[in-house]
């Protein structure tokens, strides 16, 4: 709000007279996946504690275009005042929440858990992470500390990975996993000797991820990552990984088309 607002909403106490009453509904423009009413709400009610706030769909819901969201009434000043900050939390939720949607219906009758990455939009990423949640995915990694997670400029720094991995090992927090990055068989196998909990299998095709998974032979907990899309997503999911961690939820996923349509009381 301090970002949007600046001194104060010129146009309004220029044009809107004091103390005039109104109410406004939040209406989409497309079929999506509702996430972030609380967030929209609490944003007017940081301008108008008294603010009234009718919730009309329930978070997680899929609706067509034309559905009333929500309604918001209070002082016309503190509804124009929240719009745009409303709308912009609203539609960058509702956009993650129906991508998250939309990638997890075309793993239907598979057993992979679908996951973000950290690929947020900086200060946003807790509520980003509850619109994937919102949507039907899970959450990875919420910070560099929940979680350890090597890669390949880790490796490089390093050593390796059996040198990576073994030094994790030692010195992890009790009952945390140690993942990490493999690019073909030759690294999985190596990965799996030093004691890795998890692979995480980067921009692998379908059929080297599926050998993956045979050579594993449940042995570890695998991942995929890189280049999952709408388009191919069943495919990895069909390997029988366990994981597979899309990025473009989160960095990549459009906003939903929603307006705020005020009337005078």
């Amino acid at each position: 709000m301090k970002e949007d607002l600046g001194s104060g909403d010129l146009t309004t106490r220029l044009t809107v007279p004091q103390g005039k009453q109104a109410r406004g509904a939040f209406i989409n423009k497309q079929t999506l996946v509702v996430a972030g009413l609380p967030v929209a709400a609490e944003v007017f009610r940081v301008l108008e504690p008294s603010i009234g706030w009718e919730p009309l769909v329930e978070e997680g819901a899929e609706v067509g275009p034309d559905t009333r969201l929500a309604v918001a009434s209070g002082t016309a000043a503190a509804l124009l005042a929240g719009e745009r900050v409303a709308l912009n939390f609203l539609q960058r939720l509702c956009g993650i929440a129906t991508l998250t949607r939309r990638l997890k219906t075309e793993l239907a009758g598979l057993n992979v858990e679908l996951l973000d990455t950290r690929k947020t939009t900086p200060g946003l990423r807790a509520v980003e992470k509850y619109a994937v949640r919102v949507g039907g995915g899970r959450n990875h990694r919420l910070r560099l500390d929940d979680g350890i997670l090597i890669k390949n400029n880790h490796l490089r720094l390093a050593g390796g990975i059996r040198p990576a991995v073994e030094s994790a090992r030692r010195q992890r927090p009790p009952g945390m996993l140690v993942e990490v990055e493999v690019s073909n068989v030759a690294e999985l196998e190596e990965a799996i000797g030093a004691g890795a909990d998890v692979a995480l299998l980067d921009n692998m095709t379908p059929d080297e991820v599926r050998e993956c998974v045979v050579r594993t032979a449940g042995r570890r907990r695998l991942e995929v990552s890189g280049g999952i899309s709408a388009a191919n997503i069943r495919a990895y999911g069909e390997t029988g990984v366990d994981y597979i961690s899309v990025g473009a939820l989160t960095h990549s996923a459009p906003a939903a088309d929603i307006h705020f349509l005020i009337e005078p009381l």
